[in-house]
């Protein structure tokens, strides 16, 4: 299998040394009743890539997964990690299960359909969403390379894996380089302090020959699992030439609840306002330009959140909630204990995994540190939510509708005044849009 494939591997450019960039030469929300229409999912950003982290305690999963383009052999991972790795520790994912977790906590449109005025009222009782019901090896040491030590070699699907340790960065970037990995230069100060952390070096490569043998068409993500007090992302490694600021979305899955950055501002991404109805056509660049708009009030120097809530259930929901098993894939394997790990949905209430969704735009100047993230004990709710209202269709006159009507277009002009403000798109170019589509706002004077 020697043509390009678009690997499904995903590797996060965030954790990944080698990969993306470096590894070739190359208020609390309340239940909401309305319609999803639209998603904003990682695919959205160029340079983007993601990382399902799972925390219990002082056990981490990190699943990488990355947009790679090119021949599978040229692919390459190299991850830090606090501790030797052992076979058990080392899995890979199927690609739908993260892209399903991505979908489910994306940021996402919504719609309403204003109520005739004059139509009769009756008190009608809303149903509240109720929450989905769920019930190695032996260490090697047969080769010291210029201070670099393999100490495991593993086969995991479709990859070969090594754990590597080093005592100095230039010997470790030579190996890496001789070997294929080709870390470019600049890179010996990041390394070096990670040596000095004493961590290990995770190292994986395609082997082409056992992808053929799998029937593998794509790569899938990989997962490592290990026990450390550190929770933390590395993400220096994937700055050092990176060509612009990238993109990372971290989906965090915790026991206790909402997960931000410890040493980083940690803010929420602006939400639940009503857009004019022209955004259902054009949510993608609505998005990129709100989360563009953000990161420049920011500096570039904050993490957003885009979703936090229970797994249990949402409102709306953007994808169906994981089920148990893709969940115990992830490393969020908790929830099982309290049913059925063969239940298709997830688990209710407290054995729910709390999931996170932060987005960081980030290079080596706004983000000089590794992420270090801590668990909270807020479950409280959040999604990057924006609202998107149809006016009434009125068949009658009467007293209501006439105060509707007089309002209507003082309405529809605070929405063009909050689109304006949160993308920095010209007011008059999104009144003439929404004039354009239909909606009565008022001639400028």
């Amino acid at each position: 299998m020697t043509r390009t494939v678009r690997s499904r591997l995903r590797a996060s450019v965030a954790v990944v040394a080698v990969g993306a960039q470096l590894a070739l030469s190359i208020a609390p929300a309340t239940a909401f009743c309305g319609f999803y229409v639209a998603k904003a999912d990682s695919k959205m950003f160029n340079k983007s890539s993601k990382v399902v982290l799972t925390r219990d305690g002082q056990q981490t999963a990190i699943t990488m997964a990355s947009d790679y383009e090119g021949e599978p052999n040229e692919f390459a991972l190299v991850v830090p990690v606090p501790t030797f790795i052992e076979r058990s520790q080392i899995d890979v994912v199927e690609a739908a299960t993260v892209d399903h977790l991505d979908a489910y906590t994306a940021p996402r449109l919504v719609e309403y359909y204003d109520p005739d005025p004059c139509a009769p009222m009756f008190a009608v009782q809303r149903s509240v969403s109720a929450p989905l019901d769920a019930a190695a090896g032996k260490r090697s040491r047969e080769l010291a390379y210029r201070g670099v030590t393999i100490e495991a070699k593993y086969d995991v699907g479709e990859y070969d894996v090594l754990i590597l340790s080093a005592e100095e960065s230039d010997g470790l970037i030579a190996w890496l380089n001789d070997n294929g990995y080709k870390i470019p230069a600049g890179a010996e100060a990041v390394v070096g302090s990670y040596i000095k952390q004493k961590m290990r070096f995770f190292v994986a490569k395609v082997n082409i020959t056992r992808m053929q043998e799998l029937g593998r068409a794509f790569l899938r993500p990989l997962q490592v699992r290990y026990e450390t007090a550190k929770f933390m992302l590395p993400l220096r490694l994937g700055t050092v030439n990176a060509n612009g600021p990238q993109d990372l979305i971290v989906l965090a899955l915790s026991k206790r609840g909402r997960v931000e950055a410890a040493n980083y501002r940690t803010v929420k991404v602006p939400s639940d306002f009503d857009v004019p109805l022209f955004v259902k056509d054009d949510f993608a660049n609505f998005y990129r330009a709100t989360f563009d708009r953000a990161v420049a009030r920011e500096s570039m120097r904050a993490v957003f959140v885009e979703y936090a809530w229970d797994m249990g259930w949402c409102d709306p929901c953007a994808a169906d909630p994981l089920s148990v098993a893709e969940l115990t894939s992830l490393g969020a394997d908790w929830g099982a204990a309290a049913g059925d790990a063969t239940l298709k949905r997830a688990p209710r209430g407290g054995n729910a995994p709390y999931v996170t969704r932060l987005h960081v735009r980030y290079d080596a100047v706004s983000f000089p540190e590794d992420l270090v993230f801590a668990e909270t004990g807020d479950r409280a709710n959040f999604q990057g939510r924006y609202i998107m209202r149809h006016p009434a269709v009125i068949r009658q006159s009467c007293p209501a509708a006439e105060a509707y009507r007089a309002e209507l277009p003082a309405r529809l002009l605070r929405e063009a005044h909050t689109l304006a403000d949160v993308t920095g798109w010209p007011q008059k170019e999104i009144e003439a849009r929404m004039r354009s589509n239909g909606q009565p706002i008022p001639e400028p004077r």
